[in-house]
């Protein structure tokens, strides 16, 4: 027995034991952060896709092709993320200048990619939705 380090005969395993708790719940907490900023980063994909097509309502509000269009357009993810059923497209008011249009895109299915999360949500998947109100500049109606 060393006479200097009285314990370490019975403590060699501790150090192991600790590190692999600590790892354990540090790579949750990295993984968590991770999905997190993958969830922050397609939030303002969509916000900016709706943007863009709210931007297009406002000079053509009557033409909700050309609108919902202009949203999968606007970047080359949010075709993978969501379809044209996915947006919707309201004119608060008639479609005159002076009046609102409201375009909302929602993406149900968010996937998590850390397995350990999911279980503490209770989900693999969550929703994502951005809605963007703008007012119409160009009159649809004379």
């Amino acid at each position: 027995m060393n006479k200097e380090f009285p314990h370490t005969q019975t403590e060699k395993g501790q150090s192991l034991v600790e590190m692999a708790v600590a790892l354990v719940i540090l790579l949750l907490l990295v993984g968590g952060v991770v999905d997190l900023g993958r969830a922050f980063f397609s939030t303002m994909t969509l916000r900016d896709a709706v943007q863009e097509g709210a931007l297009y309502g406002s000079v053509d509000p009557t033409n909700t092709t050309s609108i919902k269009n202009h949203v999968l357009a606007s970047s080359s993810r949010i075709p993978d993320m969501i379809t044209s059923d996915d947006i919707t497209v309201e004119i608060l008011g008639d479609p005159c200048t002076g009046n609102r249009i409201r375009v909302t895109a929602n993406y149900d299915d968010f996937p998590i990619t850390m397995p350990f999360m999911g279980a503490i949500l209770g989900t693999q998947t969550f929703p994502l939705s951005a809605t963007v109100t703008d007012s119409i500049l160009r009159p649809g109606c004379f």
